[in-house]
């Protein structure tokens, strides 16, 4: 795996098999133009590694031009191609192949066949090293290519990601990640939030926490924020849809976000379900719920000490902690249940060094 910019890619072809397919091209245009001297015109910047390669590969007389054309801004195409270069004016009644790195929606190649069609040339074909048949529009003959390749954005072999990446002698594909969207469960002291933290790093996850969205909504007054003001005033539970609102708004406000933890919610089966049903309206569906398990004495010991240091009063008396301790288990047996029966429930040992423990939820996840 490699790193360009703020993207990762892994290894796509070898830089064995990109050679063979440059000989393979080079031997099938030696066929047709062995008893000729051709021009072979090079389309910068993505090219010139090919065009280098080709060259040195291919057996008779031959000559060698530029074109510069530009068409892609990042990952994606802007759908505007722009000439930076010109061809040189010694081509008339000349036979010109020209020599693209690769070829895709064929944008650049109508430009391309644009630029000679004003020309006097004898004739002109194409050579791709690279073929994305399933998205190329098939308006020109591609005469030549030497590897067909599915429609993923790819580096290396002079081919940039804002132009970093060409220099590479491999061809590597973006690596684009799974989606992750996690439930997160713990008893009180087990390290939910600490690792929750990590999470987010490791995989660009967006942590969800519900105390946190109804704290957020409310101190903002915000349309939300005061309807669930309204049922907490009445000494009523806010309901589930208020809730769901809430995380609606979370989800659709990050949408660069590899994924979500969802932390404090759902707290009932009910609440599963809804939560399910409104990621299934994105497209998008719990991979996993993780709980982190350790033993009650082990966690009333770590929230007694937390709590001389937070001052928090739950956190000073053993009786509180044991009914904290109480509620968690009467809402979690059901949720586990749930969540078994679509096998997405995994335990893990909450106790432990940090970073142990961090390499147990790292496990489960890698191997989602």
């Amino acid at each position: 795996m490699i790193q360009l910019h703020d993207k990762y890619f892994k290894p796509f072809l070898s830089e064995g098999q990109i050679q063979a397919a440059v000989k393979e091209v080079s031997r099938k245009v030696a066929a047709d133009y062995g008893e000729q001297t051709p021009i072979f015109v090079g389309v910068l910047n993505g090219s010139f590694m090919f065009v280098s390669d080709f060259l040195k590969a291919y057996p008779h007389p031959c000559e060698v031009s530029f074109v510069k054309l530009s068409s892609y801004h990042g990952l994606t195409s802007t759908g505007i191609v722009e000439t930076l270069l010109d061809v040189s004016e010694n081509i008339e009644g000349r036979s010109v192949i020209i020599l693209e790195d690769i070829i895709d929606t064929g944008r650049t190649l109508k430009k391309l066949v644009h630029l000679f069609s004003k020309s006097n040339v004898k004739e002109f074909k194409i050579a791709s090293l690279f073929y994305k048949s399933e998205i190329y529009n098939g308006e020109y003959a591609i005469d030549y290519w030497g590897i067909e390749i599915p429609d993923k954005f790819i580096v290396g072999y002079g081919l940039d990601y804002k132009e970093l990446g060409r220099n590479l002698k491999e061809v590597y594909q973006l690596n684009q990640k799974h989606m992750i969207n996690l439930v997160l469960f713990g008893k009180p002291g087990a390290g939910k939030g600490t690792q929750a933290e990590f999470l987010k790093e490791e995989y660009n996850l967006k942590h969800i926490s519900t105390g946190d969205l109804f704290r957020y909504n409310i101190k903002n007054d915000t349309e939300l924020g005061k309807l669930a003001k309204s049922y907490m005033d009445d000494g009523n539970l806010v309901p589930d849809e208020v809730t769901i609102r809430m995380l609606e708004e979370a989800v659709n406000s990050n949408p660069d976000a590899s994924g979500f933890i969802f932390d404090g919610f759902p707290r009932t089966t009910a609440q599963a379900a809804a939560l399910d049903e409104f990621l299934v309206s994105k497209g998008m569906k719990i991979d996993a719920t993780i709980a982190l398990e350790a033993h009650d004495k082990a966690l009333t010991e770590r929230l007694l000490e937390r709590g001389k240091v937070s001052g928090r009063t739950d956190d000073q008396d053993e009786a509180k902690i044991r009914n904290r301790f109480a509620e968690y288990n009467e809402k979690t047996a059901p949720l586990r249940e749930y969540y078994e029966a679509q096998g997405k429930f995994h335990s893990v040992n909450g106790i432990g060094e940090i970073d142990a423990v961090t390499h147990r939820l790292r496990k489960v996840i890698e191997e989602l």
